[in-house]
């Protein structure tokens, strides 16, 4: 694996494209763009499928920052550590990949501080275990985690309560928390190796299907304005963030965005690099 760190894609932007071209041809065309570095998630890890991202990730050069797992399942068949951990180890191997990523919190965990720990000691428990086998287990987070529990962040009740688990930070989501992502990565120096690089703007309210006597609908429109931006393309000071997830160990530096809002993704991604590029990064794809 390559040591210096590395700006990659979270694949799930591409979910699409990987149902309707396959796994391979979607990796095939994300290389074009310049892009050698993934995360997975939201893809089908059929046997089919991991031979795919295998054969894509020889043939293109494309190093694998993380794969995705749940503690436990989501729902009755999933795969989780708890129920297909020797499965996902192997994936792990097959694919050449050291670390291993929960995307959020689970639903019946979310709203009460006891739930929300009994799912941190279960993932500390597991990120133990995984590092038997020579993987690390990371925890992304959303803006959930920014509920305050006599006077401290859940995220951060949830660090100060394991010491095995690690934390992708999502700079969106920690604005959308209210807080300065810079100022929070530096907290977390010795347990950050994956960033999510997603930026964050404010579009036009669209009130050309409210009543106007329909304050509900008004406000929601008038609310509902936050969207998932490109790279460079919202308000966010990504110089400062990755300068400062760089200089606390950030490995993988990854770009996604949740919702395109009907552009095409790859469109979307090259203005992504495009923009990390001005800013001095081009050694880092």
């Amino acid at each position: 694996m390559n040591n210096k760190a590395q700006i990659g894609v979270q694949i799930m932007v591409l979910r699409q494209q990987i149902i309707d071209n396959g796994v391979y041809a979607t990796l095939e065309k994300l290389a074009s763009y310049g892009f050698r570095c993934i995360e997975v998630s939201q893809v089908e890890m059929s046997a089919h499928n991991v031979a795919e991202i295998k054969r894509a990730c020889k043939d293109f050069n494309i190093t694998i920052a993380a794969l995705s797992a749940n503690v436990e399942p989501m729902f009755e068949g999933m795969e989780s550590l708890e129920t297909t951990f020797d499965k996902i180890v192997q994936d792990c191997k097959t694919l050449e990949c050291n670390y291993l990523r929960v995307g959020m919190l689970p639903f019946k965990y979310i709203g009460s501080l006891d739930k929300s720990m009994e799912f941190a000691s279960k993932a500390e428990a597991m990120a133990v275990k995984l590092e038997k086998e020579g993987i690390k287990l990371y925890y992304h987070n959303h803006h959930v985690e920014f509920v305050k529990y006599n006077g401290e962040y859940l995220m951060d009740i949830i660090k100060n309560n394991t010491s095995k688990l690690g934390f992708e930070i999502d700079v969106h989501w920690v604005h959308r928390g209210g807080e300065n992502p810079a100022k929070y990565i530096a907290a977390y120096e010795g347990r950050l190796e994956l960033l999510h690089l997603k930026d964050y703007r404010i579009t036009e309210p669209d009130f050309s299907k409210c009543d106007p006597k329909d304050m509900m609908k008004f406000m929601q429109a008038f609310t509902n304005v936050i969207q998932f931006a490109e790279v460079g393309e919202g308000s966010l000071d990504f110089k400062d963030i990755i300068e400062t997830g760089l200089r606390v160990g950030a490995k993988f530096l990854i770009i996604e965005q949740d919702d395109t809002y009907g552009e095409d993704p790859f469109i979307c991604l090259e203005r992504s690099k495009n923009n990390l590029i001005k800013l001095g990064y081009a050694d880092l794809f």
